[in-house]
Parts: structure tokens; sequence; C-alpha cells
């Protein structure tokens, strides 16, 4: 019974993932396994071409898989790809978005994408505002900001819909400091409402502050699975860098 409650908690899983990006090419991600739960944040971590962003668009349903199984509450990517993305939002590390819009545009067009209800964009939108503060350039062409408020706009974007599932590829990038600081208490919050956070990121004293637990994976193989709150809690100090840094220099 405990198991049954266990799942019904997951907003994600992630069952043995393999991935090559040719039939002779070494594996991309070979046998990654992992959750998140509800009200939990959990981070991925590995050097460059480790294999995160690899995993998280195989998750979101960019890239197809050539073994494993991947679950968004409950629905299958591959099964049911409309079901899982539903549930769901993603913001890209190339914070990919239709330059031609203005940010209200691209707001607007999200919210029709996820089916948001017309009573409940204005409010949705203007909660974000309060987050992000794009300001009166929010009426501007996305192709005159810079790469930060770019960069809000696409977590804008992808929150509008309010999903379980928030996946983000290395999200401070090119963000300001208070916007930093409002992007990490919000990702605090939003957790604690009962939602899941994935996200990869380089930058180790976010990680461990925000992290409930962390996936460190290498060379495409999950190397550890570890509960940062429980550790911290043992040993207050436990140093996240140097165990991240001495994983990094095993062969």
């Amino acid at each position: 019974m405990a198991q049954q409650i266990a799942a019904a908690d997951e907003v994600v899983r992630v069952e043995g993932l393999c991935k090559k990006y040719s039939k002779k090419a070494d594996w991309a991600v070979e046998d990654v396994s992992f959750s998140v739960r509800a009200d939990e944040i959990v981070g991925l971590l590995g050097h460059n071409g480790a294999g995160k962003s690899t995993t998280l668009r195989c998750l979101e349903g960019m890239l197809p898989f050539d073994r494993g199984s991947i679950s968004v509450c409950g629905k299958d990517i591959v099964r049911d790809p409309v079901g899982a993305k539903s549930n769901m939002g993603f913001v890209t590390d190339d914070h990919a978005v239709f330059v031609k819009m203005t940010g209200i545009q691209y707001l607007e067009f999200m919210s029709d994408i996820y089916k948001v209800p017309r009573a409940e964009r204005e409010g949705r939108i203007a909660d974000l505002e309060g987050v992000f503060r794009l300001g009166d350039s929010i009426y501007n062409l996305i192709a005159s900001y810079s790469h930060g408020m770019r960069q809000k706009i696409c977590m804008m974007g992808s929150l509008v819909h309010r999903p379980r599932l928030w996946i983000l590829d290395e999200p401070m990038t090119g963000l300001d400091p208070r916007t930093m600081r409002a992007v990490q208490d919000f990702m605090v919050e939003y957790a604690a409402q009962g939602n899941g956070i994935l996200f990869s990121s380089h930058a180790l004293g976010t990680v461990a502050k925000l992290c409930d637990r962390v996936v460190l994976i290498r060379r495409g193989k999950q190397v550890s699975d570890i509960n940062v709150k429980e550790i911290t809690a043992r040993d207050p100090d436990f140093d996240f860098e140097e165990y991240f840094l001495k994983n990094e220099r095993q062969a």
C-alpha cells in the first residue's frame, strides 16, 4: 500500500532511459532512472555533455528514445504525449520563443495552447508579472528583448497553465541577481503548493540550496541519486561541492 501512495505522489517517473543519436554512436544516455514527487525540487547535475539536456528533452517529448519509459502524472510520454505534456512546463536552455510576437501575445498564445480559461488568464499573467517583472516591455516585440528578458518570458509562458511538473534547463543563465532570487523563492513556493520541479544547473550553490534531491549523471550514466536535505540534516558540514567534484574525478 505504501508503494501505491508513493506512486500516486509522483509527478514524473523515468525508468531505464536509453538514448543514442545514431546506431554507431555511444549512448548519450544509458539506463537513467529517477522520479520527482509532488512538493519536491530535484536537480539534474553533471558536466557539459553528461546527458542532462538529452534526458530533459526525452522527458519533454522533444526527442525519441531507444529504451525505457517516461510518465508524467501517470501519462506515458510515448502512448499519450498530449496528456503527458499538458501536465508539464518546459524552459529550454536556448530560450526558444516566437520573436515576432510581443510578450503579451506570446502569453496569450501559450494560454490558447494549454486551454487556459479566458476568465483566469489576466490574473495568472498578473501573478507571473509580479515575479518576473517585465513591466511595459511585455507589450514590446520579443525580438527587442535581452537574453535575460527572453528567459523571463519563456518562464512565464511555461507556467501560465500551472503545470504539475516544471522543467528547467539552466534556468538562472542570463538573469540579474534580483530576478534570480525571485525565481529561487518562486521555485520553493511552487513546489510547496504540491508541484514537482526538475532542473539542471552548473551552479552548485543554487542546487545545494534549493534541491531536496540531486541526480548526478556522468558520461550518460547515472552515478547517484542523493537526498540532499536528509544528508545535510544529519551532517551540517556536508560539502556538496566537494561531493560533486569527487564524483566527477572518478573514471
